[in-house]
């Protein structure tokens, strides 16, 4: 092997998709047992770069080296097989196999004799970098939850069980809880020690900054710079992402609940086995209420109970004022409710329809004509409007959402339900991979929508966001409320953290 200084070099890489050029001239090194940041606006190229090392894109021009040696992968295989392994920030989890078939997927001949896969040895393997890694082992013949910080964690233990030289994490970080989120600085660490080296993105810079050792750059396709970590501020990072001033001030002023008398949902003794027991508030109109809680808190099953669209086994929710119980999700549409699911891949958007198809979908019903007749003029201004006023980047209304960078597909699922006329907003991790503008856009919206009097209620695994952003705050723990607190002095992230462990 050719003696190196870097454990990976990029040379003058090159990668456009028809006439978008995502990656220009990019020069990159990694040095062994370096954590190095990755950030920029969405659309800048980040992903694409990841992308590129990870063998899932070839690229157009330039030269990759890994210890020195030439390297050009032409599948997640090749990099594998070079030392690389990659989480990427949409799901790569296949639910209906079972979660060692998943962690060694496209690598199960080491198991199979006569075509006969040896499950013991499978499960054995899978639970031993389960348990080095520290991360939560599974029972026999087990099967994604499809709860998207679950498929995360074996998407991480498929990277891990290459035994990588490089990670490369995609915003996994905005998927997981705090507890779990605390595991995977303690596997990064881990790599540092061990001389192996971790490419992390993240849209938090604050979290960027607090885990790397250095910081690159990314602007329309182009590196900006390269920065040491303990050389730099948040406030410097912003400007390099986007070569203006961000004012650091995204969330709420005032500091006091503020919201009018009327109650909007009555939600009661809400029950659903295995994930929320006996849960009952209300929310008034022009109030945020927010849930936080660790892994398998049961958080990111409320949003769905309100909307209908999970089965309880008790309790109810009824929009109070002409008293109609939310069955499933055709009523809650009906009347006015709109949901926005943490995981807009599969709960949300249609990825290979067109923007104008999943930006007017909320809103057929009262696009349509007497006639029952939909025109195409109407849902090209409305679709146009959107891409208009939310700046979403992209070639126009008939370019499919799966060609959009994560931040510009949430605007879109967050703006299509904004363009109705609605009594109520569900957010879950509303601001889930998302860059540091589109997130103060999002803050925005939220509080212009609490002026006219929108009841919302939000769902994060980010505490500076529920306490950014709510007027009041429910802790939930094993499925069961545990506190709330009211917007005041004792919002702090210690006093929720408190009550959440």
């Amino acid at each position: 092997m050719s003696e190196y200084n870097n454990l990976l070099e990029i040379r003058g890489l090159y990668k456009s998709f028809g006439s978008t050029k995502a990656n220009i001239n990019v020069d990159f090194t990694l040095k062994p047992g370096e954590i190095r940041g990755l950030i920029g606006e969405n659309g800048s190229g980040k992903s694409t770069l990841l992308s590129q090392l990870a063998g899932i894109y070839g690229h157009d021009a330039g030269e990759m080296f890994v210890k020195g040696e030439p390297y050009r992968p032409e599948s997640p295989l090749d990099a594998n097989r070079a030392g690389i392994a990659m989480v990427m920030q949409e799901l790569g989890v296949i639910e209906k196999l079972p979660i060692a078939i998943n962690m060694f997927l496209g690598r199960l001949d080491k198991f199979t004799t006569a075509g006969v896969i040896n499950r013991k040895m499978l499960r054995d393997s899978a639970n031993a970098v389960l348990t080095k890694w520290e991360l939560p082992g599974f029972g026999k013949n087990a099967m994604p939850s499809g709860a998207i910080e679950h498929n995360k964690i074996i998407e991480l233990a498929r990277a891990l069980s290459v035994e990588p030289d490089i990670l490369l994490l995609d915003e996994i970080t905005q998927s997981l809880s705090l507890n779990n989120r605390t595991k995977l600085y303690k596997i990064m660490n881990r790599f540092k020690a061990m001389g192996k080296s971790v490419i992390v993105i993240t849209h938090d810079i604050e979290e960027m900054i607090a885990i790397t050792d250095s910081i690159t750059v990314l602007r329309d396709g182009e590196v900006v710079g390269d920065v040491l970590t303990a050389e730099t501020t948040a406030e410097k990072v912003r400007y390099m992402m986007v070569g203006r001033e961000i004012s650091g001030d995204y969330y709420r002023a005032d500091r006091a609940p503020d919201y009018r008398d009327e109650v909007v949902v009555t939600a009661e003794h809400l029950t659903i086995p295995g994930e929320v027991e006996d849960l009952s508030f209300e929310v008034h109109r022009g109030e945020i209420l927010g849930f936080c809680g660790l892994s398998d808190s049961g958080i990111h099953s409320v949003g769905k109970a309100v909307y209908g669209l999970s089965k309880l086994k008790g309790g109810s929710v009824r929009l109070t004022a002409k008293d109609i119980t939310v069955k499933n999700g055709a009523v809650a549409l009906k009347h006015h409710m709109a949901y926005v699911p943490k995981d807009r891949d599969n709960e949300a958007l249609m990825l290979h329809a067109r923007i104008i198809d999943n930006a007017t979908l909320p809103s057929l019903g009262i696009l349509r004509s007497a006639l029952d007749f939909l025109s195409p003029r109407k849902l090209k201004k409305l679709s146009n409007e959107m891409i208009a006023k939310l700046t979403v980047k992209t070639t126009g209304y008939a370019q499919n959402i799966d060609a959009l960078s994560g931040g510009n597909k949430q605007k879109i699922n967050l703006g299509r339900w904004l363009a109705k006329d609605l009594d109520v907003l569900i957010l879950d991790c509303p601001t889930r991979g998302v860059d540091v503008g589109v997130k103060a856009y999002i803050y925005q919206l939220m509080k212009e929508a609490k002026e006219q009097g929108i009841a919302m209620i939000l769902i994060s695994d980010e505490l500076t966001e529920v306490i950014g952003m709510a007027d009041n705050l429910i802790v939930m723990k094993d499925g069961r409320p545990v506190r709330s607190i009211t917007r005041g002095d004792s919002f702090t992230e210690q006093s929720v953290i408190e009550v959440m462990i």
